[in-house]
């Protein structure tokens, strides 16, 4: 009689303990995700990704207007390979393409910006760990702060780009023969803040590859227009970029780190970052001419160039209090709302 009722109050004590263990578990799964999604700057995906869902849409209505040269259909080793009971039809001199197609496609692209982008920014993490561990501002960072190990970081790196190879892969074989370019331009980028002021550039270059890549994901062909939104991240990028610098000036100079306001100097890193941003809204202009968009383009495109205005005027050499404002807030809006217009525009027109 004592076995069984210890047995059975046992039994009422492992549950709670069982259930408290898994909590906990998860609580610290958590934290551990949190932890890596703070490491690679998550939400800063924002400035790039909606540039890419533009260059997937533009390649998806050029697909349905584009004429069909013989049994040259797109999507179609997609198809083979992972929906062998889909086809894609030509209706009326017309592609159809199925609606789960397109979704695929889109999730393999959204895969290669998350695991490329990660990938490119815990490097950058793990490159420049000892500057960080010196700056003040970059301190309380999870390698300095010894919140992830950098071999763990770099670990979480090598994963990134094999993820990010492997989705080329079912994408389209140039997507996959142009990986490794990719990934030498956006893992390259965090080497050259030790040789060139122009780093900012090629932190741009990096971003720019969103929409071209996310229309070759689709098409499989290079062409002007989704080039012309690349350019218009090259420099909205770049631009931002020398206002996010200009905090660093100074350790910048004692560290032998090389950045146009290291170079230049605050005012006039910030004419340089101007003249891009004028570059940048030179661009949205000929996109918006050249690619025939209606209204809805031309709004989103003038609230674009708003922001670019916006975050030129609270940021001044003498006064650096509303940086993180104008990185982070002005050009996070200033690319969704742009995006979001300029796909509605997609849409309406055909």
């Amino acid at each position: 009689m004592e076995d069984s009722w210890y047995r059975c109050h046992r039994s009422t004590v492992i549950c709670p303990l069982s259930t408290v263990n898994f909590f906990c578990s998860f609580a610290a799964l958590m934290r551990t995700v949190r932890n890596y999604l703070s490491l690679i700057k998550f939400s800063h995906t924002i400035f790039a990704m909606p540039f890419a869902l533009i260059g997937f849409f533009l390649a998806v209505r050029y697909i349905y207007k584009a004429p069909i040269a013989g049994d040259d259909l797109p999507f179609e080793n997609l198809v083979s390979s992972l929906l062998p009971g889909k086809s894609i039809d030509v209706v009326g001199g017309s592609v159809y393409i199925p609606r789960s197609l397109i979704a695929l496609k889109l999730g393999f692209v959204i895969l290669c910006m998350v695991f490329a982008r990660s990938a490119a920014m815990a490097f950058n993490r793990y490159l420049d760990r000892r500057f960080d561990a010196r700056n003040p501002r970059t301190a309380i960072r999870e390698i300095p702060s010894g919140v992830i190990s950098a071999n763990r970081a770099l670990v979480f790196t090598l994963i990134c780009a094999v993820l990010f190879v492997v989705c080329t892969w079912f994408i389209n074989i140039l997507c996959f023969y142009l990986s490794p370019i990719a990934l030498f331009i956006i893992l390259g980028y965090s080497y050259t803040k030790r040789f060139t002021p122009l780093c900012h550039l090629i932190l741009g270059l990096g971003l720019s590859l969103a929409p071209i890549g996310a229309y070759l994901a689709v098409t499989g062909e290079f062409n002007l227009l989704p080039l012309l939104f690349s350019a218009i991240v090259l420099f909205w990028v770049s631009g931002f970029d020398i206002i996010y610098a200009l905090q660093d000036e100074e350790f910048d100079k004692q560290n032998n780190l090389y950045s146009i306001p290291a170079a230049l100097g605050k005012a006039r890193a910030l004419r340089v970052s101007q003249i891009l941003h004028f570059l940048s809204a030179a661009f949205v202009v000929a996109a918006g001419l050249i690619g025939q968009f209606g209204g809805w383009y031309w709004i989103g495109a003038g609230l674009f160039l708003s922001m670019l205005f916006y975050q030129h005027s609270i940021v001044k050499p003498d006064d650096l209090r509303k940086v993180n404002l104008a990185f982070m807030t002005a050009n996070g809006v200033a690319s969704i709302v742009f995006a979001a217009f300029v796909i509605v525009d997609l849409y309406v027109r055909f």
